[in-house]
């Protein structure tokens, strides 16, 4: 006899054994997917989200790390960024990488009528 009867039996379509071989794989390729593969597009998710709410006052870091502020967005792929006094220069928005701070309207007027009202004291003077 040339084959076997071990060899021989091993031909049914769903063999346990052959699951048992993939089952290390799909475990392997799980554990991938919530380690690296799902927060790596929740980061890409949340930065696509601050490029997008992108606004005139932001202080934001280019890809070069220089500081600057958001003086003017031209285009949906531009914006204008201050980076010194009467320098302007455009970068695309995929450069930006962090929004250091973002304008508060609310602490800007208070900040504004605390300036007022040191100003109207110092006139009383």
């Amino acid at each position: 006899m040339l084959i076997s009867t071990a060899y021989a039996q091993g031909t049914g379509l769903f063999d346990q054994s052959a699951l048992v071989q993939f089952l290390p794989l799909v475990l392997i390729f799980v554990v991938f997917y919530f380690l690296l593969i799902r927060p790596q597009q929740k980061k890409q998710k949340d930065h696509r989200t601050m490029l997008d709410a992108l606004r005139r006052g932001d202080r934001v870091v280019t890809g070069g790390g220089i500081l600057g502020t958001v003086s003017k967005v031209t285009s949906p792929e531009e914006v204008e960024v201050d980076i010194a006094s009467g320098v302007r220069v455009k970068v695309l928005r995929s450069t930006i990488t962090s929004v250091l701070a973002k304008p508060d309207p609310a602490a800007a007027r208070e900040a504004a009528k605390e300036k007022e009202g040191a100003r109207r004291e110092a006139d009383k003077v």
